[in-house]
């Protein structure tokens, strides 16, 4: 393995070497540590992102789950081969496949995933949320925050109100940069998303996309200004409190409420 991860450094791409740690990421998808109401998802089948040189899919395996690998890098994808023949590999783009298609029903996401396109992979996650009740892993501290970060906080945003409409989302423990091969710049964190029992947010989910995108596309502004185009001008929502606010300050709920007053009735 030594070779593979010098290799790789000459790329820019930061390893987990730190087995103690790979363990505990593996184990967040465990019965024995989800939540009570997502227990009945411990037996999921589990499509891992970015395996690399595999600290993370050994343990997967140990666990005795049915597991699947994506993985973009061909280098990576050879040694994957010959180090775990047993660990299927599908050498692909993750945000270009079909998730549909990998096992036919639905499975639990994981990894140790590529912070130049983590939100990439969050909103793609939206795209499958029927088929994807549980999703963990470790990415850029930063991001990992904003999905989890509550209403309020300065770090609140799209992503956060977009994921937070459909799972529960957890921050479950930081990652010291010195636990890769080489270090990388950065604090990492481990979350856990579990799906909420929302089955309809109950207005239309494109427009409501759209006002969160937009809202928080003009974050500086108030409500009443960044939706004005969106909003009809004679709503009644327009002279209530909510308007006067920043996007940061609202809840999935008062997104959802901005949502009916722009639907046309």
């Amino acid at each position: 393995m030594a070779k593979e991860v010098k290799a790789k450094k000459a790329l820019g791409q930061h390893f987990l070497t730190d087995l103690i740690v790979a363990k505990q990421i593996a184990d967040t998808i465990e019965k024995e540590q989800l939540p009570q109401e997502a227990k009945q998802w411990s037996d999921l089948p589990v499509l891992e992102v970015g395996p690399g040189m595999g600290v993370l899919s050994q343990f997967l395996m140990k666990a005795g789950r049915n597991v699947k690998a994506v993985e973009l890098d061909s280098e990576s994808v050879t040694y994957l081969h010959r180090v775990f023949p047993s660990l299927e590999v599908i050498e692909g783009d993750f945000l270009k496949m079909d998730l549909k298609e990998i096992f036919g029903g639905k499975f639990a996401l994981i990894g140790n995933y590529p912070y130049n396109i983590s939100s990439q992979i969050f909103f793609k996650v939206l795209d499958y949320k029927e088929d994807i009740p549980v999703v963990a892993g470790m990415l850029q501290k930063e991001v990992a925050e904003r999905i989890c970060c509550k209403p309020g906080s300065k770090v609140y945003g799209i992503l956060s109100v977009l994921l937070q409409a459909w799972y529960d989302c957890e921050y479950l423990f930081n990652v010291p940069p010195t636990v890769f091969s080489p270090p990388p710049k950065v604090m990492s964190g481990v979350i856990r998303l579990t799906r909420n029992s929302r089955t309809s947010l109950g207005c239309n989910e494109k427009l409501f996309k759209t006002i969160v995108k937009t809202a928080f596309g003009q974050r500086r502004k108030t409500l009443r200004n960044s939706l004005g185009g969106i909003i009809p001008p004679d709503s009644p929502i327009m002279k209530e409190p909510i308007m006067a606010l920043r996007p940061e300050r609202l809840s999935v709920e008062d997104f959802i409420t901005l949502t009916l007053a722009a639907q046309p009735k």
